[in-house]
């Protein structure tokens, strides 16, 4: 556990950066292991059901509206599955497990900060989502405004989000697949591309949909399996499940085994006799030890998810706001579902993998690293079977997120900057078709690179600062211009670069960056926090507030005054496509 120590003892260590690990530097670490064919077989078998889905969805993608929306066909209950598919990524899955292995109860704030941003978007944002949107988040955020400058922003802001993800997710893959399969790094990589370019370019949004949907139900159904699997050996008890943890982390850290051991052949209570002595795993304090990092940290989980490009364009893939609204209530219940499975996967690993001599390297770690966590319980409780199952699964959920985000990206270099600032709005469904495809294959070709490139990297932050830039970047835009009728398009377009550009500076000025990954001495960090949103956020609504109020021009002027026809379109739906179901 001397790798997950590191990683997590820092104070909030570059946040939500600390899950991500799990999709890329740790696996890092790890050597190749024999081959385990029944992953294989499995992940074939998954490949060749979504490439047939996918050869399905290509005779349906006819126009620009298809491969966006999948021409807003999709129910309410087939979106929500497909945003818990798309949200819960492999750095959830084995991430937050593995957090909660090293450092028991702490663990579950990410669980707790990634669920609670779902209520902002459930009341503040899927139904003017839904209402005010065709295929991008661009389309809601410059609704009233001057189209090319508000648009180059959220162009910009979205192709720096998916690029920082992207690359991390591809770098998981391919050391995913090399630590579970015994492939090179580099061939899983370019596997991970050409499946997903093949995923976006055929198949668009409808093919992307169905992967998420069928990979949300396999995790859903691993997870589960694991959970039951765990709590059975306990009579079902959390507080046997707990107890038991605490006794064996304790022996495992060194710390007082012996009194724990007589502590518990005497009956006594061994979380009190363990909190007693200072050590303990049911209370707080691992992860965040300052106010001012656990608000930014919060922050940055919360408003990020309500700013991901790649999860917003979900909510014009329904024909009208009421499927919005059910699209979040269903994927908030199975990602809520979701981390409670999580958490209880994380005690279960403790227990059954930490001090298993089977799941252990020479030196005592888990083979493969910390984060491996999951995948060795997925052993314990359903043997090699199971294993192999969980393998594809977590590799399968990689590959939904990666086309997701590929999609995103190519909406925002085809529809935000080809055709509305560049055509002027003048292009045709065919021209901008094309250029999403010839999008989507540069972006799978960089991502490939990018991922063969930063293969001994330490990624994780690049997933946080992900995090950051759509909490000070794309949701103070989206909010303020929603809600506030004072914003113009001077404010909305210098407040969001503002917002963008401060998010990038002060990660890379914060410890994580400055001294752990630019390798400069400790303490020299210019910002001294590790998660930049509290202040990022801060200086993008500032800024848009200044700048929309001091704007006297006549174009703020036009912008105040279509805020009121904006409000009935994103309240009633009038005029939305699709508005009949509203």
């Amino acid at each position: 556990m001397k790798l997950m120590t590191k990683l997590f003892g820092a104070s909030a260590l570059m946040g939500f950066a600390n899950v991500v690990m799990a999709a890329g530097a740790d696996l890092g670490q790890a050597e190749k292991q024999a081959t385990n064919w029944t992953a294989i077989i499995m992940f074939i078998a998954f490949v060749i059901m979504t490439l047939f889905i996918t050869k399905w969805a290509a005779a349906k993608t006819k126009s620009a509206a298809d491969f966006y929306t999948g021409g807003g066909g999709i129910t309410g209950f087939q979106n929500g599955l497909a945003i818990a598919g798309d949200y819960m990524s492999a750095a959830s899955f084995l991430g937050i497990s593995a957090a909660v292995m090293a450092n028991g109860y702490d663990g579950l704030i990410y669980s707790i900060g990634f669920l609670v941003g779902w209520p902002v978007i459930t009341f503040l944002m899927a139904e003017r989502l839904r209402n005010l949107g065709r295929f991008t988040f661009a389309d809601v955020a410059a609704y009233r405004f001057n189209q090319a400058p508000v648009r180059i922003f959220a162009a910009t802001s979205t192709l720096v989000v998916v690029a920082f993800y992207l690359i991390a997710q591809m770098v998981g893959a391919g050391q995913l697949i090399k630590l579970l399969f015994g492939m090179e790094y580099w061939h899983a990589v370019i596997i991970v591309g050409a499946l997903m370019m093949v995923y976006v370019l055929f198949g668009g949004m409808t093919a992307t949909t169905w992967v998420q949907i069928i990979k949300a139900c396999m995790l859903l159904a691993g997870a589960s399996f694991m959970a039951f699997m765990v709590m059975a050996q306990f009579g079902f008890s959390f507080e046997a499940l707990f107890a038991r943890a605490v006794e064996i982390k304790a022996m495992v850290a060194g710390k007082d085994a012996k009194l724990i051991a007589d502590a518990t052949a005497a009956g006594k209570d061994v979380a009190a006799v363990a909190a007693a002595k200072g050590f303990s795993i049911m209370g707080p304090g691992s992860f965040i030890k300052d106010p001012i990092s656990g608000i930014s940290f919060g922050m940055a989980l919360m408003f990020g998810t309500a700013g991901l490009p790649h999860i917003m364009m979900r909510f014009f893939t329904v024909p009208n706001a009421k499927e919005a609204r059910k699209s979040v209530f269903w994927a908030t219940t199975w990602i809520g579902y979701f981390y409670i499975l999580t958490f209880i996967i994380g005690f279960g690993a403790i227990v059954l993998v930490s001090t298993n001599p089977d799941f252990l390297d020479a030196k005592g770690g888990l083979i493969g690293g910390g984060n491996m966590a999951a995948i060795h319980l997925a052993n314990a409780v359903g043997g090699n079977l199971f294993l192999g199952f969980i393998s594809a699964v977590a590799f399968a959920t990689i590959l939904a997120v990666v086309a997701g985000l590929t999609l995103s990206g190519a909406s925002a270099v085809a529809h935000d900057l080809y055709a509305t600032v560049i055509k002027k709005g003048n292009a045709s469904s065919a021209d901008e078709l094309r250029i999403s495809k010839i999008t989507t294959v540069c972006l799978g070709i960089v991502a490939v690179i990018l991922g063969i490139t930063f293969e001994k990297q330490n990624i994780a932050f690049m997933v946080s600062l992900a995090f950051a830039i759509a909490a000070s970047a794309n949701f103070p835009v989206l909010f303020m211009s929603v809600l506030w009728k004072g914003v113009t398009t001077r404010g909305a377009t210098i407040g969001g670069f503002l917002g963008l550009f401060s998010a990038v500076a002060l990660t890379v000025v914060s410890p994580a960056i400055w001294e752990a990954v630019l390798l400069n001495p400790k303490g020299s960090a210019l910002f001294p926090y590790t998660s930049p949103a509290l202040f990022s956020m801060a200086i993008g609504f500032i800024s848009i507030w200044f700048f929309s109020i001091t704007d006297k021009s006549d174009r703020a002027a036009i912008d105040k005054a279509g805020f009121a026809a904006q409000k009935v379109r994103s309240e009633t739906g009038i005029g939305a496509s699709g508005a009949s179901g509203h």
